[in-house]
């Protein structure tokens, strides 16, 4: 049985059973609360699991429900966890940008960061130097901009967003899928390294003949599980959308 793990003074992870390509180990519900409270925060419920919603139930009073983003390995179990534990279910457009009332004795101040999709939002945990960044800075590999919801411009500027913040304010990466990051400096920097790259080899393939997003897959992303290929697809055709208006 998959334990609750305390990551930070204010921050604990649940992993849900839903190990995929995707999700990698599954999706890590965060369970948040100042260690003189008895109510919780929820931060991605993840999965529709019983055994999984149980175990967050179990570590309640659930106070609130929150969502970096809509994507069903997040939210789906959010409406039965609302109605097991009568809390309220908050996301975009709820969370605006800026400074949470304290919940569960947790404050944290919302980061808009549109791009893996349009709804996506990062929760900065002041105290304890922390974000939670859902799917837009995974624990390992890179994320998915997910067009068409998601926009490669949007995440560009979401990316430096966060690296700014992480120069001064974040020691620790709390990410919707993977482990936990130390050392957030060098992940950002990797991140739009690796988005710079992509751009560099699109164009390529773009010149060599390739005519849609599948071929420039097959080209670009021969090295890569094809498993994966649907989802590279969509970052190809977020990258190719955006090369036509940042030639």
């Amino acid at each position: 049985m998959t334990v609750i793990e305390r990551v930070t003074p204010s921050a604990s992870r649940l992993l849900a059973p839903n190990p995929s390509p995707m999700t990698l180990d599954g999706t890590n519900t965060w369970i948040l609360r100042d260690p003189s409270q008895d109510s919780c925060v929820v931060v991605d419920p993840g999965p529709l699991d019983d055994g999984h919603l149980d175990r967050i139930v179990a570590a309640g009073p659930v106070a609130l429900i929150v969502l970096t983003h809509s994507h069903l390995d997040h939210s789906e179990a959010a409406p039965r966890l609302a109605e097991l534990t009568g809390a309220p279910i908050v996301a975009r457009p709820d969370l605006e940008p800026g400074r949470q009332q304290a919940v569960a004795g947790v404050e944290w101040l919302t980061i808009l960061t549109p791009g893996h999709s349009s709804d996506s939002v990062c929760l900065l945990l002041e105290s304890d130097r922390a974000l939670l960044t859902g799917d837009t800075i995974l624990g390992r590999g890179t994320t998915v901009v997910a067009h068409p919801d998601g926009r490669l411009a949007d995440y560009l500027d979401s990316l430096h967003r966060l690296r700014d913040l992480a120069d001064t304010e974040v020691d620790t990466l709390l990410p919707g899928h993977g482990p936990v990051l130390e050392n957030p400096l060098p992940v950002l920097d990797f991140y739009l390294a690796h988005r710079r790259e992509r751009l560099h080899q699109v164009r390529a393939a773009v010149a060599a003949g390739a005519a849609t997003a599948k071929d420039v897959v097959r080209r670009v992303y021969a090295d890569v599980d094809p498993a994966l290929w649907h989802a590279a697809e969509l970052s190809v055709q977020a990258q190719l959308n955006y090369l036509a208006t940042h030639p």
